[in-house]
């Protein structure tokens, strides 16, 4: 995307997080953190890290910049988090919807392993993941990640403990798949030495 361009539609996911945290001065924070996007787009950084055709650094870079907004009012990582995840509610409703779809099918488990199959490759090709190890069966994935460029980009500002917000996508992702879907996070990279995940076939899993 453009970066004019992301400058203003992010600008309008901010201002829907600031209106739903009740925040005074709106159109002024709003301002302050489109001045701090354009001059993250502008900056060596972004040149370094929009490199990776798997990760959507003009969107990565705009939650970065409401975070580093948010953390100079004085808000803790938990305020930042729930704060910048509800004004990509209508954002993420689209995508609920796909995986609603995908909830009521019988093959559900078989989507979500060709997802891992897919992204794995993809990811491995441009190098945006490193995996220490990455096992597929027919009833299960499983995969240990060392390094994420989301990770790095947020650790480049000083706040690697929010890119709990990338990070919690898959939690969300899998909740709406609990017909034929277990999800296992064992850790993360946000504030853990590896993101570790179990990914099973519900009929083959043992409580």
């Amino acid at each position: 995307m453009d970066t004019n361009k992301a400058i203003k539609t992010y600008g309008k996911y901010y201002r829907e997080a600031l209106k739903k945290a009740d925040f005074d001065d709106i159109e002024k924070k709003l301002t302050a953190f489109q001045n701090r996007l354009r001059e993250m787009y502008a900056s060596d950084n972004f040149k370094a890290h929009n490199i990776y055709p798997t990760t959507d650094a003009t969107y990565i870079y705009a939650v970065m910049a409401m975070c580093l907004e948010l953390k100079s009012f004085g808000y803790s990582n938990p305020e930042i988090i729930e704060i910048v995840n509800r004004g990509f509610d209508k954002r993420r409703n689209k995508f609920k919807k796909i995986i609603a779809f995908v909830n009521i099918l019988p093959n559900s488990f078989n989507i979500a392993r060709r997802w891992n199959i897919n992204d794995h490759a993809k990811r491995v090709k441009d190098g945006s993941i490193t995996y220490d190890y990455f096992t597929v069966t027919k009833d299960k994935v499983e995969y240990s990640i060392s390094k994420c460029m989301y990770v790095e980009m947020f650790k480049t500002y000083g706040i690697q403990g929010l890119c709990k917000i990338f990070c919690m996508t898959d939690e969300w992702a899998y909740a709406g798949l609990p017909r034929h879907v277990v999800f296992i996070r064992h850790s993360d990279l946000s504030n853990g030495p590896a993101c570790y995940d179990e990914v099973i076939r519900r009929k083959t899993w043992k409580n």
